[in-house]
C-alpha cells in the first residue's frame, strides 16, 4: 500500500480559496484537508470542501460522452465515443462558423476559478473562433465598477490583518457561510475587544453574533452611506490631512452628503434615526482614537438596481476618516486587482480575426438573448451555446425565460459537466470534465493575497478529460494550428502571472507546485499615503471618469427597481420584497447534489416574517406559492423574526430537480440591470407569498 499527500486549492467561488492537503491511498483520493501551515486556511475547510471526495467519486459523476435521444430538457442521453463526441461538436460548429461566427457563444462562469481549467484554452478557442463574448457579471461586476471608480481598483485591506481591528463593519454578507476564514479571523478580533456590526435586510447566522445588526431595506444601501457621510461631516469627526493629501472632490461630496440627513435616510431605509447616528460617531470616533476600522463589503449591497453606486458611496467611508492609515482599516470587496495575471498570455484575445465585427452577450440575460432572432441591432442568432463551470438553467434570472432559450430545437448545446445538472438535462452533446483532484491548474484568489497551486491528486475518473484537453481537441479537429492549442497545461500555468510586475517577481511555477502558494509581495496598508489607482491617483470622491460615462460624479442613492417606495402599484399586488442570499451548505448550485449536504439542508425553505405570515394564515410547516409576474416556485414556510417585516428570505440556490414543484429562486428574479456593471438584480424582486 503506497500513501502520498498532494498540494492542492479549492477551486470554488468562494474568496478563501483554500490550501488543500489530499491523502490518496493506492490512486485513490481518501481524505481532504486544509493546509495547517498556510496561513489563510490554518488547517480548516468548510462542510462542504471537507467532503469534496464524496463528490469526486460520487455514483451519479459522469464518466462518458453522450448524446441526446429524448426531448430538450427532458435529460435522456446515450453513451458515445469521444471521437464522434469531438467530431460532432467541430462539424456543427464549422458549418455555424462558416456562415456567422457571432452565432456562437461560450457560456462559462467560476464552476472552477482557476485561471488553466476557467478561460485558457478554451477562451483561446472561442477567440480564433470569432465567436461572441460573454460579458460574465453574473456575480459582482456591479460593485466592482463602483468600487473602480472610487478607488482605481479591486485591492483593498488584507484579511490576515483583520484580527487586528478594533471595529469591524460586515455589511451585505454572512461571512460565516460565504467567508469561514474571514469570519475566524474576525472572532479573534471580537475576543480581543472588537466592535461586530453587520448590515443585512435577514438577520443571517454572521448577524446573530454581532454586537449589533442593522436591518436595512433591500436596495437602500447608497441611502445608509451618504447618511454616515452627513454626521461625519456634521459633526466634524473627519480626518482632515487624509482628505486635502489623498483624496479628490471632497467640496462637492459635502455638499451631497448634507442633503442626506438621518431623519431621510430612516425613512428610505426602514430604519430609527438612532441607528444612522450611532453608527456614524462610532466609525468616526474609532478612526479619531487612532483605531483600526473594517469594512468588509460582500455582493449582497450590489445585486439591485442601485448596487455598483452603494459600493462607491460605502467605499468612499474609509478615506473620509483616514481609515486607510491602519493595516487592519480600510475596506474590502475584493482582492482581485491586486494580482497582476497575465490575461492576455493565457486567452490569446490576438487571435480573434482582424477585422470582423465583435458582439458581447450579458449572462445575466442569457434568457431573453437565446429567444433573440437576427437584427442589425443584435447580430446574427445564437446557434451554439457551449456551457463549462456553469449551470445556467438553474443560477440565471427570470429562470423560465432561460429554459425556453434552452429548449430551442434549432439551438446546439454543448455542456460539460460533472453531473447532470439542470442545464445538463437540456445538452445535444454532454461531455464529462475532470473535478480540482483530476487536473492541474493556478489560482489567484479574491479574498487574500496568495498565488496558489493545484497538482492533480489521482488520475481522471472514468473517461473524463480537463477542460483544456477538451478544447485542444477541439481546436485540432477545427483545423486550428497555433502552436498556443498545443500548450500543455503546465506551460499554460507557468504563463498565469507576470514576472515583470514587482508583486510577483519571485513567481516561478515549477517551485509554486512544490509549495502550493506564495504570497504576492504587497504593503500591509495598501493606500496609508494613498497611491489609488485612480486617473488622479486619489480617492475619488468625484469622478470624471463616471460624468464621461454619462453617471452621477458623486455618490448618490438609485432606489430599487421594485418597492414600495418606488414602485408603489407593483407593490399593491406584490407587497414583500424578496432576497435569495446562498445557504450555508450549498455554493451557488454547487454540492446541491451531495446528498449530506443537501440532507443538511433539508427542502427548500421560505423564512417570512411572523406578521406576514399571520396576515396570510401561514404557519411554520405550510408549503407556500412565491410568485410574481415572471413566475412562482413553491417552498416550505418557516416563520422568525430573522427576516425583517416586509422581507422573505429564500437561501439558494437548489436544483430544480430537487425541488418538489421541479423549480427554484429564479422563477421569480428579473433580467434587469444594475446601474453599472451591467450586473443581475437577483435581491431587487416583489413578491406575493400565499399557502400552496
Amino acid at each position: 500500500m503506497s500513501t502520498n499527500i498532494v498540494r492542492a486549492v479549492c477551486p470554488h467561488d468562494c474568496p478563501d480559496t483554500c490550501a488543500l492537503l489530499v491523502k490518496v491511498t493506492d490512486g485513490v483520493a481518501t481524505e481532504v484537508r486544509g493546509d495547517p501551515e498556510h496561513p489563510t486556511t490554518a488547517g480548516v475547510l468548510c462542510t462542504k470542501v471537507a467532503r469534496y471526495t464524496e463528490r469526486t467519486y460520487h455514483k451519479d459523476r459522469l464518466l462518458y460522452p453522450q448524446k441526446r435521444v429524448g426531448q430538450k430538457g427532458e435529460g435522456k442521453f446515450a453513451r458515445i465515443s469521444w471521437e464522434e463526441a469531438i467530431d460532432t461538436i467541430a462539424s456543427r460548429l464549422k458549418s455555424i462558423a462558416a456562415i456567422a461566427p457571432l452565432s456562437v457563444l461560450p457560456y462559462s462562469y467560476a464552476g472552477t476559478m482557476g485561471l488553466v481549467q476557467g478561460d485558457s484554452m478554451s477562451q483561446r478557442f472561442f477567440h480564433k473562433l470569432g465567436a461572441s463574448f460573454l460579458d460574465r457579471t453574473i456575480c459582482a461586476t456591479a460593485g466592482g465598477a463602483g468600487y473602480k471608480y472610487t478607488i482605481g481598483a479591486r485591492i483593498g485591506a488584507d484579511m490576515e490583518q483583520t484580527q487586528n481591528a478594533q471595529l469591524i463593519i460586515i455589511w451585505g454578507g454572512n461571512p460565516i457561510a460565504s467567508s469561514l476564514h474571514f469570519w475566524m479571523r474576525v472572532q479573534e478580533a471580537k475576543r480581543k475587544g472588537a466592535k461586530l456590526i453587520a448590515i443585512d435586510p435577514y438577520r443571517s447566522l454572521t448577524a446573530e453574533k454581532c454586537h449589533q445588526h442593522i436591518a436595512l431595506l433591500p436596495g437602500t444601501d447608497a441611502a445608509l452611506a451618504l447618511g454616515l457621510m452627513h454626521v461625519l461631516i456634521k459633526e466634524d469627526l473627519l480626518d482632515h490631512d487624509y482628505i486635502a493629501q489623498y483624496t479628490l472632490g471632497f467640496e462637492q461630496l459635502k455638499q451631497r452628503a448634507l442633503e442626506w440627513p438621518p431623519e431621510r435616510v430612516a425613512q428610505v431605509c426602514g430604519i430609527s434615526v438612532a441607528e444612522v447616528v450611532e453608527l456614524a460617531r462610532m466609525y468616526g470616533i474609532a478612526a479619531k482614537r487612532g483605531e483600526a476600522s473594517m469594512i468588509r463589503m460582500n455582493y449582497g449591497v450590489q445585486r439591485v438596481h442601485g448596487g455598483g453606486m452603494a459600493v462607491r458611496n460605502i467605499a468612499c467611508l474609509p478615506a473620509l476618516v483616514g481609515a486607510w492609515r491602519h493595516a487592519a482599516g480600510g475596506a474590502q470587496l475584493s482582492l482581485s486587482d491586486s494580482f497582476p495575471k497575465d490575461m492576455a498570455a493565457l486567452q490569446r484575445p490576438d487571435l480573434f480575426p482582424a477585422g470582423q465585427k465583435q458582439r458581447t452577450i450579458n449572462m445575466s440575460s442569457i434568457g431573453n438573448d437565446l429567444l433573440r432572432e437576427s437584427s442589425d441591432e443584435f447580430g446574427p442568432k445564437i446557434a451554439a451555446l457551449i456551457v463549462y463551470n456553469s449551470n445556467p438553467v438553474a443560477i440565471a434570472p427570470e429562470s423560465s425565460v432561460v429554459a425556453k432559450g434552452f429548449a430551442r430545437e434549432d439551438l446546439f448545446t454543448v455542456v460539460l459537466e460533472h453531473f447532470q445538472t439542470d442545464t445538463a438535462d437540456y445538452a445535444d452533446i454532454l461531455l464529462p470534465a475532470t473535478t480540482q483532484l483530476e487536473h492541474l491548474d493556478a489560482h489567484s484568489t479574491y479574498g487574500h493575497l496568495y498565488m496558489m497551486a493545484n497538482n492533480p491528486a489521482i488520475a481522471p475518473i472514468g473517461e473524463a478529460k480537463p477542460n483544456t484537453e477538451i478544447f485542444r481537441l477541439l481546436a485540432e479537429h477545427m483545423g486550428f494550428t497555433e502552436a498556443c492549442f498545443k500548450e500543455t497545461d503546465d506551460q499554460i500555468a507557468a504563463q498565469a502571472f507576470k514576472k515583470s510586475d514587482a508583486r510577483a517577481i519571485h513567481f516561478d511555477w515549477a517551485s509554486l507546485k512544490k509549495t502550493g502558494w506564495s504570497k504576492l509581495k504587497v504593503a500591509d496598508a495598501p493606500f496609508l499615503k494613498g497611491g489609488f489607482p485612480t486617473p488622479s491617483g486619489k480617492c475619488e470622491f468625484y469622478s470624471q471618469t463616471m460624468l464621461d460615462d454619462g453617471l452621477d460624479p458623486l455618490p448618490s442613492y438609485i432606489p430599487p427597481y421594485e418597492s414600495g417606495a418606488s414602485n408603489p402599484e407593483l407593490a399593491k399586488k406584490y407587497p414583500l420584497a424578496m432576497i435569495s442570499p446562498p445557504a450555508r451548505n450549498f455554493l451557488n448550485s454547487s454540492f446541491v447534489n451531495v446528498q449530506s449536504l443537501r440532507d443538511t439542508e433539508g427542502e427548500p425553505h421560505l423564512d417570512i416574517h411572523p406578521v406576514d405570515a399571520a396576515q396570510r394564515h401561514i404557519v411554520s410547516g405550510d408549503r407556500v406559492r412565491i410568485h410574481n409576474d415572471r413566475g412562482s416556485f413553491e417552498a416550505a414556510a418557516r416563520v422568525t423574526d430573522k427576516a425583517r417585516e416586509g422581507l422573505v428570505v429564500g437561501l439558494s440556490i437548489w436544483w430544480k430537480k430537487f425541488a418538489a414543484d421541479h423549480k427554484n429562486v429564479n422563477e421569480v428574479t428579473s433580467q434587469r440591470l444594475t446601474d453599472m456593471g451591467g450586473g443581475p438584480t437577483f435581491y431587487d424582486t416583489l413578491v406575493q407569498v400565499e399557502k400552496a
